[in-house]
Parts: C-alpha cells; sequence; structure tokens
C-alpha cells in the first residue's frame, strides 16, 4: 500500500476557466484581425424607427437605426456601401460629453448631426470616406445622427433645429 497524503486524494480539474479564456481570445483575436483587416464586415441587422427633423422648411422624417451600445456604436455604419435618402443612425449616449468620431472602414460620406440634451442640433459635419481624421461635436453632445452625405443641405437641417425620436429624452 502506498501513503498518499491529503493533497493527492484530491481529483484533479483540468484548468476549465484558461481554456474558456483562451477560446474567448481566440474568437476575439479573430474577429478583430479580420475587421482591421478589411476582412469580413461586422453589420449589425438593426430595426430603423421613425426620428423627426423640425427644420425651418418643414418637418422631415428618417428611418434610423439606433446605436445605444458599446457594441452598435463601435460598429456604427462601418463597411457599409450604400444606403437609403431617408435612412440613418442615431447614437445614443448615457450623458451629454464632448464626442468624437471618425470615418475608417466607412465607404460612404457621411452627414453628422451632433445633438444636444435637449434635442436640438448643435453642430454639423461632413464626414469623409475611409478617413481616420477626427470629427468633433465642438461641444458637448448626447446624441450623433448620421445621414448619407447630402441630406443635410437637401433637407435644409440647420444648426438649433429640434430632433424628435424616443431615445432622445429632452428633458
Amino acid at each position: 500500500m502506498v501513503a498518499t497524503s491529503k493533497s493527492d486524494r484530491r481529483p484533479r480539474r483540468r484548468p476549465i476557466c484558461a481554456v474558456l479564456a483562451l477560446l474567448c481570445m481566440f474568437v476575439w483575436l479573430s474577429f478583430a484581425d479580420s475587421w482591421r483587416s478589411g476582412g469580413e464586415p461586422m453589420i449589425l441587422p438593426l430595426d430603423p424607427t421613425l426620428l423627426t427633423v423640425l427644420a425651418a422648411q418643414g418637418e422631415v422624417p428618417f428611418r434610423v437605426e439606433i446605436a445605444s451600445d458599446e457594441v452598435t456604436r463601435d460598429a456604427g455604419l462601418m463597411f457599409r456601401e450604400a444606403m437609403p435618402d431617408d435612412q440613418g443612425m442615431l447614437f445614443v449616449y448615457q450623458a451629454q460629453k464632448p464626442l468624437r468620431f471618425w470615418m475608417k472602414n466607412t465607404p460612404m460620406a457621411l452627414d453628422l448631426i451632433f445633438i444636444g440634451q435637449d434635442g436640438r442640433i448643435g453642430s454639423i459635419q461632413r464626414g469623409q470616406p475611409e478617413s481616420e481624421a477626427i470629427i468633433s461635436s465642438g461641444g458637448p453632445a448626447r446624441y450623433v445622427l448620421e445621414l448619407k452625405a447630402g441630406m443635410v443641405a437637401r433637407d435644409h437641417i440647420c444648426p438649433t433645429d429640434l430632433v424628435l425620436h424616443p431615445a432622445i429624452s429632452t428633458r
């Protein structure tokens, strides 16, 4: 008979946590590498809802996808080749703050409309396709509406116009 210590009698456990962590890291690195190298794009299918801009010329409706969490905001409109004139994406943040965007991996030119907590447009900027140049809100904003380039001019949308949508809290 062989003498055993208490530590020898415990069942040996496989390092399951380490295996799971490695698997997660492999999946994440595969995705990140594909995204950076221009591989398969991450386009999240989001259900559009109605947003209205109260412009001087009248009400202008858009169907918008909502990007309200880190994953959807990070993906944004990247890799989208085209978008209808009446469609866009509304980025929603938890608090008002200066916001900075860029157009890396975004093949479409976009109009970026920075909207304050009160639903009023603070500034409007143009984003150039595939550019890494920073597009700044120029002041505090809580929401950003991205539209196909030229829609702001076509619909006479200006700073101080009011934007209405259920995700925009004007309190």
